[in-house]
């Protein structure tokens, strides 16, 4: 069974640099994309309902129509055990504290790097 992972993220380059990135590293993952807030909390209810839980959501902070702390709170009433790792700029700010506590497990800073971010990946994953 195939692991999922769901990116909200609205620069439709930095989906692609993270796609890229992830597949370079070999992680076997069914990647779904989201490029606002709204689309992503929609895309998780229909992978809910479709049975393809995701496994991981990667969450921007900064998103058009609804913003990363919003959706986080809204993909935590449709699913409580839903882990949510925000990757921002605003890594250390008071939105990304209202990142966590909205539900979010982790703040991976932008500032790693796409290879930072792959690692925090094969530690969530395993591998």
């Amino acid at each position: 069974m195939s692991r999922i992972l769901l990116i909200v993220e609205d620069e439709e380059d930095m989906q692609e640099l993270m796609k890229r990135y992830i597949r370079k590293a070999g992680l076997d993952l069914e990647i779904y994309s989201a490029y606002d807030g709204k689309e992503g909390v929609e895309m998780y209810k229909k992978l809910m309902q479709d049975g393809k839980k995701p496994d991981l959501v990667i969450m921007d902070l900064k998103l058009p129509e609804m913003d990363g702390v919003e959706a986080t709170k809204k993909i935590k009433e449709i699913d409580k055990d839903a882990v949510i790792y925000g990757f921002t700029a605003f890594f250390d700010t008071d939105w990304a504290d209202r990142l966590l506590k909205a539900g979010a497990k982790k703040i991976i800073p932008r500032y790693v790097g796409f290879e930072g971010f792959v690692k925090e990946l094969k530690e969530f994953f395993g591998k």
